[in-house]
Parts: structure tokens; C-alpha cells; sequence
């Protein structure tokens, strides 16, 4: 008992000096009323609609997730994007997004994931970028959408290419509004929040891998991540969306400071039940996050699992409600336990 006072003793010495500035305790609990939106993707489409019927009396919006380009750089919309957007329509669901990003692939079908060298060609001038947004158009008119969400990703750090890409926003709004749809575009937290975006589309901005296949283990969000993006997005005109990651990762041998490291892979709240319930496991809820978290060994491999579950989800909601934050997409519909544990206050 002595040693566990002394323990105690010494970790709030640490806490007083350091100020707690890492320590910041993440609840959930109730919270402003929040709108709901979120996403069913393609290669996730039956797990994703059969979730969304559960969850669809919550949701505000829908994405349709994903359309991409080919190696002709032209718009392609997979068969399970389409099928999709159908079915959320018929099931009554008001605003349906087509959601477009920068991926790309080549004439061999290999994938190549938020391509820069595909939006530096997209936005080569002025007739090429009226072109890609005609597409754009076109294919949520094709697909009986109410709006488009622009998830183009990973080129920020290029000056020349973030000034075309606002000129491309621009424009891409400015069409919107004359064929009645809706924009929403997606922003990663990295992402200048001043770099003078338009007025008029809705900005999503992810609130999710802190921690991923790029890191050691951890959660995927935290309350001082949290806290610090919603300083960020002040700069952003108009409305505004938090998106938070369901699931987690699963960190395979990550030894001393990333020495050592096997393969990281993300996944869903049900597969990371599944691992605790084969492996006999406990989770421990962190403060900072409200993410679980355990480890086990298998095979002479040590393993670290950080994942979300609804209460993790809530206690991320209520922070951004409670610094101003009204709506809150989820990211994704497909893989969640208890996704109507999710509250929308």
C-alpha cells in the first residue's frame, strides 16, 4: 500500500510541475445537439448499408464514397458507388453526396491513392479545370445526388498547387450554385485553415490519425488534437463539420522509439472486439482520448490494439460541441458495434 501511495504521490508531482499538459481527461456525456453525417464506401457496401438502415433516423447527409480517375484522368464511379447512391435514395435519404478524391488508376487497374502529379494535370489551366468540374457535375446528376463532397488529399505542401487548388474551389462552388447542388469539401488537419477558402460550400475537416500505420500506436484522436484543429479551423468561412474515425489499429511488434516494427493495419470496431474476445483480453480506456487500448502476444509476435467505440465517439462529439462544433460526420458506416450508441446530443 505504501508503494502504491508513493507511486501516486509521484505522479502528481509530475502532473503539477508539467502543468497536465498532455493530460487533458476526454468524458462523454450529454451535449449540444449535433447534425449527423457520414459515409458508406464502396468496398465496404453491404456492411455499410446495412449499418446506414440502422443508423439513417440520426444522419443529415450521406456520403457516397468513392468516385475516382482513370488512367485517361477521366471521372470513373465504380458499380458499388452507383448502387449506393440508389439505395440510400430510395431508402428517403435527403442530401446524398457523390464523393470525388484525387485517387488514381493506372491503365494496369493499380491503385494510386491521393495522387498530386493527377491534380497538378486537373489544374494545368483553366479549360482543363472547368472540364474536371463538368464531370463532377455530371456524375451526381447521373447519380440522382443532391451535392458533391471534394476529398481531394496529400498536396498542400505545395504552394503552387494549393493556389490552384483554391482557384479550383472557386470555380467548382460557383458551378454548384447554378445547378443546385450542394459542396462540401474535405480538409486534412494539416491543411493552412487560412489559406483564404470561398464562402458558400461546407468544410469537413478530419479529425483522425494522430496515430495510424505513420506512427507508433495511440488513438486515432486525442482532446488536445482535438482542441488545437478546432483553434485551426476559426479561419474557415461558413459552415463547419468535426469528422471522426470509427475503429483503430492494430500495431504489430512496435518496439523502442519505431526500432523495431512489423506491419500496422486499421481496423473496424468488430474486428477489434473480436481480437479482445479470442485473446481474453481487457481493454483499458485512456484519459486523454477515451480510445481502448491492450496488447497481447501471438505466435512470438507482441501486439498493440487502439480502437473507438461509442463511447469513445461521444466523448469526441462532446468536446467539439463544446467548443462550438454543431455538425459531426462519422467516418464510416460498415464494421461498428453499436453505432446507434452514437448520440446526436
Amino acid at each position: 500500500m505504501k508503494r502504491c501511495l508513493s507511486l501516486a504521490a509521484l505522479g502528481l508531482s509530475v502532473c503539477l510541475l508539467t502543468g497536465c499538459a498532455q493530460g487533458a481527461v476526454l468524458q462523454s456525456g450529454s451535449h449540444a445537439p449535433v447534425e449527423l453525417s457520414s459515409w458508406v464506401a464502396s468496398w465496404e457496401k453491404d456492411k455499410g448499408l446495412a449499418e446506414y438502415r440502422q443508423f439513417k433516423n440520426h444522419l443529415s447527409s450521406i456520403g457516397c464514397f468513392m468516385a475516382y480517375y482513370d488512367s485517361e484522368d477521366k471521372l470513373f464511379i465504380p458499380e458499388e458507388t452507383r448502387e449506393i447512391a440508389a439505395f440510400v435514395r430510395k431508402e428517403g435519404q435527403k442530401q446524398r453526396y457523390l464523393t470525388i478524391t484525387n485517387d488514381w488508376q493506372d491503365e494496369k487497374g493499380r491503385q494510386n491513392p491521393k495522387n498530386k502529379d493527377l491534380l497538378k494535370r486537373l489544374f494545368v489551366n483553366d479549360e482543363q479545370k472547368n472540364a474536371a468540374i463538368q464531370e463532377m457535375l455530371s456524375a451526381a446528376h447521373e447519380l440522382e445526388c443532391t451535392g458533391i463532397e471534394l476529398d481531394y488529399e496529400a498536396f498542400f505542401k505545395d504552394k503552387a498547387l494549393l493556389q490552384d487548388y483554391l482557384s479550383f474551389t472557386y470555380k467548382l462552388s460557383m458551378a454548384c450554385i447554378k445547378e443546385n447542388l450542394d459542396l462540401r469539401i474535405v480538409l486534412e488537419p494539416g491543411m493552412p485553415m487560412d489559406a483564404g477558402f470561398c464562402k458558400g460550400p461546407e468544410y469537413v475537416v478530419m479529425f483522425y490519425n494522430l496515430h495510424g500505420r505513420h506512427s507508433g500506436p495511440g488513438a486515432k484522436a486525442d482532446a488536445e488534437f482535438i482542441q488545437k484543429t478546432i483553434e485551426k479551423m476559426a479561419a474557415i468561412p461558413g459552415r463547419k463539420s468535426a469528422a471522426f474515425a470509427t475503429g483503430g489499429c492494430l500495431w504489430e511488434d512496435y518496439g523502442l522509439l519505431g526500432l523495431k516494427k512489423g506491419p500496422v493495419r486499421f481496423v473496424d470496431e468488430d474486428e477489434a472486439a473480436a481480437l479482445v474476445q479470442k485473446h481474453s483480453l481487457t481493454p483499458e480506456r485512456d484519459a486523454e482520448s477515451a480510445a481502448l487500448h491492450c496488447q497481447y502476444e501471438e505466435n512470438g509476435h507482441h501486439y498493440e490494439l487502439w480502437y473507438a467505440d461509442s463511447e469513445t465517439i461521444n466523448a469526441w462529439i462532446k468536446l467539439a460541441t463544446d467548443n462550438g462544433i454543431e455538425r459531426i460526420s462519422l467516418w464510416r458506416l460498415g464494421g461498428n458495434t453499436d453505432i446507434k450508441a452514437v448520440k446526436n446530443r
